[in-house]
């Protein structure tokens, strides 16, 4: 059985006081790590501040995104070198705000994810589809698309070392989200689409909270979820992990 996964995306949230503070709660209430994998994803200028806090837990550091050069001239951005220097472990590649707001194409993500597994970080790589792409039944096939595009020739090997998230697009931040059977069908397309995806772990997102964390990773193909405003709270974050752990019993 895969282990759960719950990834928090902090997104452009908390200072570095703040992340700390997160952290201190977090340990405080002591979430039982044995039967759930967690990540917090802070924003870039508090990566170094939180893995410091973060020393002799279990919870993994990652990044919401990077570039795939390891230097050179590319203004504002961080480099796959400067995450592991931060003692990143993962990253968050090709989510829709990046997609959307910053101009990410499939091309600039697969290069990403390449860099990203070159330099022993895990890519957990988001797809999903718009409200209209969803309105007009073209889910499947957007989704797909996406993910053979994001791993166009990564061997299947640097595919398994993956981790994937469906983020329907329309249900992201707006309380609605897709019915764990629906997204559970979709992530089954998501497995099947690329060699290596077998026995990746894929995850949910789209306001996800801990009362219904529980009911997605009770299905076969959903390991976890990538969630957003639920884990800025360490209260929140804790509950997530139990109630992962305690679905996928």
């Amino acid at each position: 059985m895969r282990t759960p996964l719950v990834a928090g995306n902090w997104k452009m949230h908390k200072t570095i006081p703040e992340a700390v503070a997160f952290v201190r709660e977090l340990h405080a209430l002591g979430p039982d790590c044995t039967r759930v994998d967690a990540v917090v994803c802070p924003p870039f200028t508090a990566l170094a501040a939180v893995r410091d806090a973060l020393a002799g837990s279990p919870v993994g550091l990652g990044a919401q995104t990077m570039w795939y050069a390891d230097n050179g001239a590319f203004t504002g951005e961080v480099s796959p070198v400067m995450l592991r220097d931060c003692g990143v472990g993962w990253v968050v590649l090709g989510h829709s705000e990046r997609r959307q707001f910053c101009g990410e194409l499939d091309d600039l993500i697969n290069r990403k994810i390449g860099a990203a597994l070159a330099h022993g970080i895990v890519p957990i790589v988001a797809v999903g589809e718009t409200a209209e792409e969803h309105a007009a039944g073209l889910t499947h096939e957007r989704v797909v698309t996406q993910t053979r595009a994001a791993f166009a020739g990564i061997p299947a090997a640097g595919v398994a070392r993956c981790v994937v998230a469906y983020e329907p697009l329309w249900a992201i931040g707006s309380g609605q989200t897709d019915s764990p059977s629906g997204a559970n069908a979709v992530m089954g397309e998501i497995r099947a689409a690329v060699a290596g995806l077998g026995d990746v772990r894929i995850l949910y997102g789209g306001s996800v909270k801990p009362e219904n964390i529980g009911s997605f990773v009770a299905q076969p193909n959903i390991d976890g979820a990538l969630v957003g405003g639920a884990s800025l709270d360490p209260r929140s974050f804790a509950a997530l992990l139990a109630n992962a752990a305690e679905a996928a019993r």
